[in-house]
C-alpha cells in the first residue's frame, strides 16, 4: 500500500511539474520543453506498472494498449534532445535527432500488431508467421540494446559542449541517473525473459529509483539549480502572486520609470526569461541580435525592456549582452579545445562583430585587452 501511494506521488508529481516547466515562463526554453517530455514519460511508465500491480489491464483488457507503447525507449531520445538544445547551435544543427525515435516508433508497432491478436482479438495471427514475430522481436531486442546503450553514451559526448560548469555537472549527474535506471531495466529484462525468471522484485526497485528521479529533478532542476535562476520567483509563480496581465503591463510601459522603478527587481519574470535565453539558449552569440529582436522573444516592447536592464543592471541593452560574450571569450581562453583559435576567431565565435568592438568591450569588462587577459592567464 505505502509501496503504490510513492509510485502515485511521483506520478502526480511528475505531471504537474512537466505542466509548470512547459506553461511558465520561467521555464520557457526548447531544451525544457524536453525535460517535461521526459517527465511526462516517466510518469507514464510508472502509470503503467501501478496499473500492472493493481491488476488493472486484467479488469480493462483494452488499457493494456497504453502500455503496448514502448515509452521507456523515449526517455533516452528525451534526455538527450534535452542536453543538445542547450548547447551552441552550430553543434545542435548537426544531429539528425528524427533517426532517434525510430527504436520506439518500431517497437510500438509490432507490440500493438501482436495484442491486436492476443488481447483485442481483432484477427488471428498464423502459425506461419510466429517464425517472422519471432525474427522482428529479436530485432526488437537490438534496437532496445542500441538505444538504451549508444544514445546515453553519445549523450556524454555532447555534453561536453556546455559552457557553464555547474550546470555540466547538474546534467551529467541527470544523464548518469538515466543511464543506470536503463541499463539495469534492460539487463532485468532480457534476464527474465530469456531464462524465465520472476523479476518482479527488482522491477519494484527500478521503480521506486524512477520516483526518486522524478522527486531528485523537481528539487534540484527546478529548486536548487538554475532552469529559473531564482527561487523566491519560482515560488511566487507557483503561487499565482506574479501573474502579469496584458492590461497591467500597458499601465506600468504607460508610467514613468520613477513611479515604478522600485517595483522592477531581479525577481522580475522577464529579466528571469531573458537570463535563460543568455544563459542556456546563449542568443548572445547571434552577432545580428539587437533590443527588437530580444523584446519579441519576451512578447514586450523594446522600450520596457531597456528599463528593466538599466533597473535591474544599471547597465543598457548592449553593455549587458556584451558582457555575456566576454564571459564566453573568456571560457574559450582557458579552455583547451579552443586553443587553436586567435583572438579574434573567439569573439565573433562569441557574436562579436567586429575586431574594434570586440576589443573595446573585453577592456571595458575586465580592464585588460585580449591578449593581456590571455597572457595573465597562463
Amino acid at each position: 500500500m505505502i509501496y503504490t501511494t510513492l509510485l502515485n506521488i511521483a506520478i502526480f508529481q511528475g505531471i504537474v511539474l512537466g505542466f509548470i516547466i512547459l506553461k511558465s515562463s520561467l521555464f520557457n526554453s526548447k531544451s525544457n520543453k524536453y525535460l517535461a517530455y521526459l517527465l511526462f514519460t516517466l510518469s507514464i511508465v510508472l502509470l503503467n506498472y501501478v496499473f500492472e500491480l493493481q491488476d488493472v489491464f486484467k479488469s480493462y483488457p483494452l488499457l493494456c494498449f497504453v502500455d503496448a507503447f514502448d515509452w521507456i525507449f523515449l526517455l533516452p531520445v528525451f534526455t538527450f534532445q534535452f542536453i543538445i538544445n542547450r548547447i551552441d547551435e552550430t553543434v545542435k544543427n548537426r544531429q539528425k535527432t528524427y533517426w532517434y525515435y525510430i527504436p520506439f516508433v518500431y517497437n510500438s508497432l509490432l507490440t500493438v500488431a501482436v495484442y491486436l491478436d492476443i488481447k483485442a482479438g481483432v484477427y488471428k495471427i498464423p502459425e506461419s508467421f510466429m517464425y517472422l514475430i519471432n525474427i522482428l522481436r529479436m530485432i526488437q531486442f537490438l534496437l532496445a540494446i542500441i538505444i538504451v546503450l549508444f544514445l546515453p553514451l553519445y549523450s556524454y559526448f555532447m555534453i561536453r559542449h556546455l559552457k557553464d560548469p555547474q550546470e555540466k555537472k547538474w546534467v551529467l549527474t541527470l544523464l548518469t541517473f538515466m543511464y543506470m535506471l536503463l541499463v539495469f531495466w534492460l539487463t532485468t529484462y532480457m534476464v527474465g525473459w530469456f531464462f524465465q525468471l520472476d523479476v518482479s522484485f527488482i522491477m519494484s526497485v527500478l521503480g521506486l529509483a524512477v520516483t526518486f528521479v522524478i522527486h531528485w529533478t523537481a528539487y534540484i532542476g527546478i529548486y536548487k539549480y538554475k532552469l529559473a535562476k531564482n527561487k523566491e520567483a519560482i515560488f511566487n509563480f507557483l503561487n499565482n502572486d506574479l501573474a502579469i496581465s496584458t492590461d497591467q503591463l500597458h499601465i506600468i510601459e504607460n508610467n514613468t520609470l520613477e513611479e515604478y522603478r522600485e517595483s522592477i527587481t531581479a525577481d522580475n519574470l522577464y529579466f528571469q526569461k531573458l537570463e535563460l535565453l543568455c544563459k542556456e539558449e546563449h542568443i548572445y552569440t547571434d552577432s545580428t541580435l539587437n533590443r527588437e529582436k530580444v523584446a519579441q522573444q519576451l512578447c514586450i516592447s523594446p522600450g520596457y525592456l531597456s528599463q528593466i536592464i538599466n533597473i535591474i543592471t544599471g547597465d543598457n541593452f548592449a553593455n549587458y549582452i556584451n558582457q555575456y560574450r566576454v564571459e564566453a571569450v573568456k571560457e574559450m581562453i582557458s579552455n583547451p579545445e579552443y586553443e587553436n583559435y586567435n583572438l579574434l576567431a573567439m569573439g565573433l565565435e562569441s557574436g562579436f562583430t567586429s575586431k574594434t568592438t570586440f576589443y573595446k568591450a573585453f577592456k571595458k569588462v575586465t580592464g585588460l585587452t585580449p591578449n593581456e587577459y590571455k597572457n595573465t592567464s597562463k
